[in-house]
């Protein structure tokens, strides 16, 4: 429904995650019972989480820690762990450097150039133990997606603010993303998309997964700087309406991924319930206690020479990556066992897979978070944190 803004201008209404609720369903389901897993081509993981590419929550002893617990690390291809040798020394700087002098820090830090041979070699290094290895890289950037390809990557991510298929310059072409992915030998998941006719296309262009999300995460300013975002919910809905009827049309399936502003186990039963068929995290994967940020958490743009977009956050260091993913939980807030909260929402939606979570019945809460909570929030604790 859009609604007149002024004049002859009309502004479409949007919802985010905090807006919603979940309708219990008609029967409880033992959550043993219930699967999660998702498939992105040959790409096969037991839980739907992906953990973001950023520098201080990725790096390949996370990839591989993030591997062993059933779900991926997306490594950034163009980040400090493939333009320098050891990068432990640059994140110490960065997470050292005042607040008033950390983006002009990190704009310098990312001047070096990515090495090739770095990209091969962090894919090899993830992989020697048993890991599986996603490298991301921007449009521009996927000249070193090659190197990554013949090290033995197992999907390529090729990502950016917005990701279209059609890009318009008067200084030449950008990537030619359906070529990319009619010839890449491993998935190619896109992002990042917020619309139904730009997760279409890049559908059409052979994407394996889509990445939705602009500006929701916790170390992204994109939606100040910019003014440009849809509200999750809103797009991962979108996304997932343009994801059913291209299978419709084409008999392919292309998983939804909700990319960004995940903070709590209902965030990710909401993003699924909305559509999505899995989730990808930063904050949650940076504060556990073997993300190389060390609690420390920045956007991917915050490197940006001429227009950072990103900032750098304290985020703390909460838990192991297991117990953020699997438990056992020992916070009341949510933002620990990942899974074990969307397997007990599901369940007592009554959805037994993913695809069932998705149809369950929503509604427009707005009062949720803090209906009856007033204990909780003058006491900052639960749900008033």
């Amino acid at each position: 429904m859009n609604l007149l803004i002024g004049g002859k201008r009309e502004a479409r209404r949007t919802y985010g995650l905090d807006e919603l609720a979940l309708a219990p369903g008609l029967s409880n389901i033992d959550p043993d019972d219930i699967a999660v897993g998702l498939e992105i081509g040959s790409l096969k993981l037991d839980i739907p989480i992906l953990a973001s590419a950023m520098d201080g929550a990725v790096d390949v002893r996370l990839a591989i820690c993030m591997s062993e617990l059933g779900g991926v690390a997306v490594l950034n291809g163009e980040g400090l762990q493939t333009r320098y040798e050891n990068p432990d020394e640059l994140i110490a700087q960065i997470i050292k450097e005042p607040v008033e002098t950390i983006v002009p820090l990190i704009q310098q830090l990312y001047r070096a150039p990515v090495c090739e041979e770095l990209v091969a070699q962090r894919v090899r290094e993830i992989k020697q133990d048993g890991g599986r290895a996603v490298l991301s890289f921007t449009p521009l950037g996927t000249r070193f997606a090659e190197a990554a390809m013949d090290a033995g990557v197992d999907a390529i991510v090729i990502q950016s603010t917005v990701t279209t298929l059609t890009y318009r310059s008067s200084k030449g072409p950008s990537t030619d993303l359906a070529k990319f992915c009619a010839t890449s030998k491993v998935p190619v998941i896109i992002g990042n998309s917020v619309t139904y006719d730009g997760t279409f296309e890049l559908m059409q262009a052979g994407a394996a997964a889509i990445l939705v999300g602009v500006g929701p995460g916790a170390a992204c300013t994109t939606r100040r700087v910019l003014g440009l975002g849809v509200p999750q919910a809103t797009a991962i809905a979108d996304a997932a309406a343009a994801r059913d009827d291209y299978q419709n049309s084409s008999g392919r399936y292309v998983p939804i991924i909700a990319d960004g502003g995940l903070r709590t186990g209902g965030d990710v039963c909401k993003a699924i319930a909305c559509g999505a068929d899995a989730v990808m995290m930063g904050q949650p994967i940076a504060s556990s206690f073997e993300a190389p940020g060390h609690g420390y958490h920045w956007g991917m743009a915050t490197s940006s020479i001429g227009l950072p977009r990103g900032t750098r956050i304290k985020v703390g260091q909460a838990a192991s990556l297991e117990q953020i993913l699997l438990g056992p939980a020992t916070k009341d807030d949510g933002t620990m066992n990942f899974v074990g909260a969307l397997k007990l929402g599901m369940g007592t939606c009554g959805a037994a897979t993913i695809k069932e979570m998705q149809q369950v019945e929503l509604l427009v809460a707005p009062t949720l978070q803090s209906e009856g909570k007033r204990h909780q929030s003058d006491q900052r604790i639960g749900m008033g944190t």
